[in-house]
């Protein structure tokens, strides 16, 4: 990936609690060989005047993914679901008054419900290539709905 000083960029946070989740950001400047400052579009700084500034390893940095329009979404459907000023990693386990979805985040164990507008296509960055889950994912045979507690799956 090709990063520049003024690229509108996702961060992943790889601190507990925070796993599995995404924030959108703006590189400010390079440090060093494999480094950038960046102002996050969302997050505050500690005394709340201004965007929050970090840097970061260009390893935990990712283009915006192109949108994905969908209308629904079905049981198993990998996606990513704004919540906390970014994006985290889940799935949906199933639907709720007709155009809201429960979503298990595997980091956390935990379902929350959101509406379709508050979702979007979870997508990997794979060479240089935005892959959308549904193309590598697998189908699960095992997701008993019967079953009035969730097992833990690891999905690829």
């Amino acid at each position: 990936m090709d990063i520049s000083v003024g690229s509108h960029v996702e961060t992943c946070s790889n601190e507990d609690g925070f796993l599995d989740s995404y924030y959108g950001a703006k590189v400010i400047s390079r440090v060093g060989k494999d480094k950038f400052r960046i102002e996050y579009t969302s997050l505050l700084a500690n005394n709340q005047k201004g965007p929050l500034k970090e840097v970061v390893r260009a390893s935990d940095l990712r283009p915006v993914p192109p949108p994905i329009r969908v209308s629904s979404f079905n049981v198993l459907d990998k996606v990513d679901a704004y919540d906390l000023d970014g994006w985290w990693v889940g799935r949906v386990t199933g639907r709720r008054d007709g155009s809201k979805y429960i979503v298990h985040f595997e980091c956390s164990g935990y379902e929350y419900v959101y509406p379709v507008s508050a979702l979007r296509v979870h997508q990997e960055y794979e060479n240089g290539q935005w892959v959308p889950s549904q193309q590598n994912t697998r189908t699960l045979q095992a997701f008993d709905m019967n079953i009035g507690s969730r097992n833990t799956w690891r999905f690829p």
